[in-house]
């Protein structure tokens, strides 16, 4: 049985390497039987993980949603430095975005809709979801996109090396520039997409799930927002640090 199961293993690697022509009508039904196994152990292990992490969040809840943010952060920020075309991950700058999402983007989230569920005690339906959305959208939304542009100017795009290198002022006058400067047009961006994720999020997802749908499409979005205002840092960063190297 076990080398009958060897072939069959050696047979879905044939297949998987594009060599399904050589095979025999025999090889190809234990082949298959050999992938149904293999997709049935995954399905399983999917769904006893799935179990677990709900019983964390029942037990757990804001370390848990605090733990979620923090890994889809680095997630989608491994995803976005492939995208971006470097070679090799920069670890310190995934790092801080995890950090961001464990200190402040699931805890944040984890109140945020405490407090809705506060303010609208009892209250069902489309007007409340739409008065939801609504509160949202103007009061967490333009905070968060600020929040995290500042974050990033000033710790994720090399700022800190500015700091210790007595560049503080010029520093933070960078970014309040590049604020001013791209912050409107990123909300309003912000304003075309995130009432639609709000009311599906207020709408359709229990509670204990809205920080996890909003952090899975919060990584999305931040692989497009990382492309809005990247660009400009690593500009300036380089000119700044330039200067620094010369006057060392």
């Amino acid at each position: 049985m076990l080398l009958l199961f060897e072939d069959w293993w050696l047979t879905g690697i044939r297949i998987l390497l594009d060599q399904p022509s050589t095979l025999t009508l025999l090889e190809a039904e234990g082949a298959l039987f050999f992938f149904f196994l293999v997709f049935t152990d995954m399905s399983e292990i999917v769904t006893v993980a799935w179990q677990r992490y709900l019983q964390q969040l029942q037990a757990h809840p804001l370390r848990t949603k605090a733990i979620t943010s923090g890994v889809l952060a680095g997630c989608s920020d491994a995803i976005a430095q492939k995208i971006s075309g470097v070679k090799r991950l920069q670890l310190r700058r995934m790092f801080l975005l995890m950090l961001y999402g464990f200190v402040y983007s699931g805890p944040f989230g984890h109140s945020l809709h405490k407090f809705m569920e506060w303010l609208f005690k009892g209250k069902k339906g489309k007007d409340t979801v739409a008065k939801k959305v609504l509160l949202e959208q103007l009061t967490a939304s333009p905070w968060n996109n600020m929040l995290f542009m500042t974050y990033y100017g000033l710790v994720l795009e090399g700022a800190c090396y500015m700091l210790r290198h007595n560049l503080v002022g010029r520093s933070f006058s960078l970014v309040r520039r590049k604020i001013r400067k791209d912050y409107p047009s990123v909300q309003m961006t912000s304003w075309k997409f995130w009432p639609i994720v709000g009311w599906i999020n207020y709408q359709y997802m229990p509670l204990q799930l809205r920080v996890l749908f909003h952090s899975f499409i919060a990584s999305c979005w931040y692989v497009l927002l990382t492309h809005l205002i990247s660009g400009y840092y690593r500009m300036i960063t380089f000119l700044l640090f330039d200067n620094v190297l010369s006057i060392s």
